[in-house]
């Protein structure tokens, strides 16, 4: 039997509680008020205002054009629609790193002018200072390990990470790292299955995966990827659950074909 609770709202405790209990937890991107409300309607656990929108709102190739205003403006219209899950917030590249006076600057306004519940930073003990400093206001923070997109210029390929001793070794000191300073959970990006299984053993916190394996605490996927709005992204840990590309053409098509017969509006959808 598979457990699952009846949580009214989903806090940083809640998930603590769902990873004692053996329940998964469900991760989702979302950028705009309609589809959070969508999601929270659903039941999802946990959303994710990603920097991912640089690539999926904006059309940029990486995540590192997006602002912090940008990212505040779709944290805002998320935290409109959401009464029930969690909402975690990227910090975009450019607003902590080097810096944990801008960290935490750039956190508060966050927090601040969106509402939002907590922030998530990519990087492991190269960022620690900025983690421990944003955790000093109070500001719940989540880790990001493995891939992490914001470095894609210092990596120069989104390959797996961590397939090296070396480098996983690494990986595992940094998510205990991040777990001492306060991390309430940890976002693992493209390992190895028996990598993110290690990790989840050996850490209390909520471990969740995105192509980390199936022995993380939790999954995650960016929204557009898996509802099949996103085409061209097929990387071997996305699960495509639908086609809204096609479906959405197909139904816009149709559309213009009655506006241009005249077929639309008819008789009844007329004043």
């Amino acid at each position: 039997m598979i457990p699952k609770s009846n949580y009214a709202k989903i806090t940083t405790h809640v998930l603590q509680e769902m990873k004692l209990k053996g329940e998964k937890i469900a991760m989702l991107t979302a950028y705009d008020f309609s589809m959070a409300r969508i999601l929270d309607e659903a039941g999802i656990d946990v959303i994710l205002v990603g920097d991912s929108a640089s690539n999926v709102m904006s059309g940029h190739t990486t995540t590192l054009p997006i602002t912090l205003d940008d990212m505040i403006y779709h944290a805002r219209s998320v935290m409109k629609a959401v009464k029930r899950a969690l909402v975690v917030v990227d910090l975009p590249f450019g607003t902590y790193q080097g810096d944990s006076k801008e960290a935490l600057k750039s956190s508060i306004r966050i927090m601040k002018e969106s509402g939002a519940n907590a922030v998530k930073l990519e990087g492991g003990k190269e960022i620690l200072e900025s983690i421990e400093r944003i955790l000093s206001a109070g500001i719940p923070v989540t880790g990001h390990l493995g891939l992490t997109p914001q470095s894609i210029h210092k990596f120069g390929t989104y390959v797996v990470r961590a397939t090296e001793e070396k480098e996983a070794q690494k990986l595992v000191k940094d998510a205990k790292l991040l777990e001492a300073a306060g991390c309430f959970a940890i976002i693992l990006e493209k390992i190895p299955a028996r990598l993110g299984a290690k990790v989840t053993r050996e850490l209390r916190i909520p471990i969740i995966g995105i192509g980390a394996g199936s022995a993380v605490d939790g999954q995650v996927l960016v929204l557009h990827d898996m509802l099949g709005i996103t085409q061209k992204f097929s990387p071997r840990f996305l699960r495509r659950y639908h086609n809204l590309s096609e479906e959405i053409k197909g139904s816009v098509q149709s559309y213009i074909v009655d506006v241009k017969k005249v077929d639309f509006p008819n008789e009844r959808e007329q004043y």
